[in-house]
Order: structure tokens, then sequence, then C-alpha cells
């Protein structure tokens, strides 16, 4: 695991950091945040940190996005930030678990990452990246984003539980 020993920063322009829930039971809705800086270090003091602009939702429906930002779900003018701060690192070659304390809202909960590591490699630019995929499921209720509306044919229009799925590109620093 050597070869990853180092402290990164996220790539915006080459990452993203996206999610999914169940819509009206039966299809998934998608989306992305697309204002977010993270940093890692791996190697003998591990840590990781991220922080997440509300505001930049984007679930491709202009409507839904604006409904998102409000009261009902991130309240964004009051909560204009997530974060993510890491615990403890369980990786063994390339895969393994990123545990953390996520705060939406201002409450702090902790999770676990399930994470793999594609690889590391030098780009045209003679910058060393690392690259890795995260994974992870969310109760949103425990964040306080509770809005929901029941359907006529039983069951909400929304899931409780939020996946959410990394894909990260990390430029090592020095």
């Amino acid at each position: 695991m050597s070869d990853f020993n180092g402290t990164y920063t996220l790539d915006p322009s080459h990452s993203r950091i996206g999610f999914w829930l169940r819509h009206a039971m039966v299809t998934k809705v998608r989306g992305e945040f697309t204002d977010f800086e993270a940093a890692l270090t791996y190697g003998e003091n591990n840590s990781a940190t991220a922080t997440i602009k509300t505001a930049s939702i984007n679930t491709n429906s202009a409507d839904r996005d604006a409904h998102v930002r409000g009261e009902d779900f991130f309240n964004v003018e009051q909560f204009p930030e997530m974060t993510f701060t890491a615990t403890d690192f369980n990786i063994d070659g390339t895969e393994g678990t990123v545990t953390g304390d996520l705060t939406i809202k201002g409450i702090t909960k902790p999770v676990t990452l399930k994470v793999e590591i594609a690889g590391i490699a030098v780009d045209p630019y003679n910058q060393t990246r690392l690259g890795f995929e995260a994974t992870t499921k969310i109760n949103r209720k425990d964040f306080n984003i509770d809005f929901n509306a029941p359907l006529n044919t039983g069951g909400v229009m929304l899931s409780e539980d939020i996946n959410i799925e990394i894909e990260g590109s990390a430029i090592r620093q020095g």
C-alpha cells in the first residue's frame, strides 16, 4: 500500500459526488453535488476531510433542486455546507472501509464508506493521481430530512435510504 502513501486533494473537475434514492417506490432519482473540496492523507497519519456546498445540488430538474435547497430538505440558507471527517481507515491492499463523521443540517452521525482504490498514475501534466470509488447508504431522517408525501397506491413518494456514490481523482501534493 506504500505506493498510495501521501497527501492528496480531490480534483473536482475529474471527480463526482453523487446520490440516488427511490422515487414513488418504483424508480431512482439521481443527483450530484457540483461544489466540493476534499483532502486526504494516507500513510502514517491517515486523515480525510470533505466539505460539500449544499446549494450545489443538481438533479437535472430546476424545480426539484429549488425545493431540495429549501427548508423541507437541506435548508441551504441556514446550513450551507455538509462535512465529512474520517475517524478510521481499514484499507487492505486496494479495498476496505473508511469510517467517519458526516454532518448534515448540523447533525453529526457516523458513516462507513466502502472504498475501492482503482490505482495510481502520473498524468500528462506530471501530476500523480489516485483514483478511487466509495459508496455508503444513509437514512435521511437521521439528519432531519424527513419531507415526504403518501402515494394513493400505498407507500411514500421518497425512500428514506440515500445511496451515496463517490468517484474520486485525487492529486498528490508535494
